[in-house]
């Protein structure tokens, strides 16, 4: 497939997308893990990721996140930003997405996936729309869709929010509010 047929079918794809589901170490963080003195995880996440995760839920497009990890910060994060659902603790990811589906009535091909290493990849083969970071892994490039530009917690959610919206021409709608 040519580079022009392969964005091609990345736009159609991103088009009929009605639920979008993020990972989030690798994804909406940096994938670093930072303790602290008394043992506790703390994650970095980027607020511009945060911003487009918002406008899609205002573009009608469902959010969910499914996370192998548990994370009370994660829950906080999925709070902050209204994502309707979040799995974590899922080291069974097919078995989650499934759930899913099934909670919410979605069809698997009416959903996106924003992964990028191994664990993903029962998603990412399911969903209509599979997208990675250039920091994902070889085997996962090797069956998305889509890669974006900014590496996982710089940027990459936030890219990935703004392709849908454009290819569900909801862009300038979004933006509209922003340039009153």
């Amino acid at each position: 497939m040519t580079a022009d047929a392969r964005t091609a079918d990345a736009v159609a794809r991103a088009a009929r997308v009605r639920l979008m589901i993020f990972d989030v170490d690798g994804i909406l963080t940096d994938g670093g893990l930072y303790y602290g003195p008394a043992g506790e995880a703390i994650k970095r996440f980027n607020v511009h990721d945060g911003l487009g995760i918002k406008m899609l839920r205002q573009a009608g497009i469902a959010t969910a996140i499914i996370s192998a990890r548990q994370s009370d910060i994660v829950a906080k994060r999925a709070a902050d930003l209204d994502i309707e659902h979040v799995q974590q603790g899922a080291l069974d990811k097919k078995t989650a997405f499934e759930q899913l589906l099934e909670r919410t009535g979605m069809r698997a091909e009416e959903c996106g996936f924003l992964g990028d290493d191994w664990i993903d990849l029962p998603i990412l083969s399911r969903v209509g729309f599979a997208a990675s970071v250039p920091n994902g892994r070889a085997e996962v490039h090797a069956r998305v869709h889509y890669v974006t530009t900014a590496r996982g917690g710089d940027g990459a959610a936030r890219e990935l929010c703004e392709f849908l919206l454009r290819a569900q021409d909801k862009y300038e709608t979004a933006m509209a509010p922003f340039l009153a």
